[in-house]
């Protein structure tokens, strides 16, 4: 039986199964997305500084607080820039599976620090309405708004698809949640001069700082998950198996696994029962992989194993 043609860094072999091992290929990365970190990381930290300074000359606490988050989100963005970087790396002898994971990391980092910086603006906000200071609400004003078109001009650097990739998606969860920040910061200001009511200056910094938290934590929850090798988000089990099943003469599916190696790139184990004798193993492998392919998995090594292999207690838990 002559072997059907593989792909590059891909090998065959009916009695071990279907494996991809990584290649260059499988880690490329969208060539806008270091641009998208780049200016992002210096557009933030200039905004950072003018926030900060306006803030304390004026005596606004919520333009501090959306200052902190900012700086928080710079050190974020460059997590997720220098994780971006390390993934792209090939795999070593050691790290055989190479470094995607590193962007797992860096948002589980992110949601860290947003959370932090959320308390820190929930705390100061609690103080100042024990101890009100006055607000000059002009500066305030411009320098919430150049916030907003800062970072909705970064968010938009990532393009539309960043649903698919959870670092990409934390940075800009960070910057669209910035947004928001800055713009109840320039109502707030605005508020304040048309009213004189200074105590909505720290009301509008704890409200900031309670949403900053919800969306940590969001991010946060979500990145546990991938780091417990979780099945990824938008890939349904029931439909894997089935997938699987469905392939001819193939009788049973146990010990499937499937987990993200990064963010952005999922993978999975598994064995299948089929009928010896029944086909071409090599075309049920590569239909195999066509068909995982289709439901978002490009990672795939499986096994092809007699009826008599099947074992009661041998399987993965069922999908449910």
């Amino acid at each position: 039986m002559a072997p059907l043609p593989s792909e590059p860094g891909e090998s065959l072999n009916p009695a071990v199964g279907i494996q991809r091992q990584p290649h260059p290929r499988q880690h490329q990365h969208r060539p806008g997305s270091v641009a998208a970190f780049r200016w992002s990381v210096i557009l933030n930290s200039g905004l950072s500084g003018l926030q900060l300074v306006i803030g304390m000359a004026f005596g606004s606490l919520a333009l501090i607080g959306d200052a902190v988050h900012n700086i928080g989100d710079v050190a974020g963005l460059l997590f997720g820039w220098g994780a971006e970087r390390l993934s792209s790396r090939p795999a070593t002898p050691r790290f055989t599976y190479g470094f995607g994971r590193s962007t797992q990391l860096a948002s589980l980092v992110n949601a860290v620090l947003i959370l932090m910086a959320a308390a820190v603006v929930i705390v100061e906000g609690l103080q100042r309405l024990l101890h009100p200071v006055p607000v000059v609400s002009t500066p305030v004003a411009w320098a919430a708004a150049a916030g907003i078109v800062v970072n909705l001009l970064s968010a938009r650097l990532f393009g539309d698809d960043h649903s698919h990739d959870l670092n990409r998606r934390a940075a800009v969860v960070h910057l669209l949640t910035d947004a928001a920040v800055s713009a109840a910061v320039l109502i707030s200001a605005v508020l304040v001069g048309i009213t004189g009511w200074s105590w909505l200056d720290p009301i509008t910094a704890i409200g900031v700082g309670l949403v900053v938290a919800r969306s940590g934590w969001e991010l946060l929850r979500e990145a546990l998950v991938v780091a417990l090798d979780a099945v990824p988000s938008g890939i349904n089990l029931n439909e894997v198996d089935g997938a699987l099943r469905s392939l001819p003469a193939v009788e049973e599916v146990h010990h499937l696994h499937v987990w993200a190696m990064s963010t952005s790139q999922n993978a999975l184990t598994a064995h299948l029962i089929r009928q010896p004798g029944s086909g071409n193993d090599l075309d049920l492998l590569h239909e195999a992989k066509r068909r995982l392919a289709r439901i978002g998995i490009a990672h795939s090594t499986l096994q092809l194993e007699p009826p008599a292999a099947a074992s009661p207690s041998s399987g993965a838990p069922e999908p449910e």
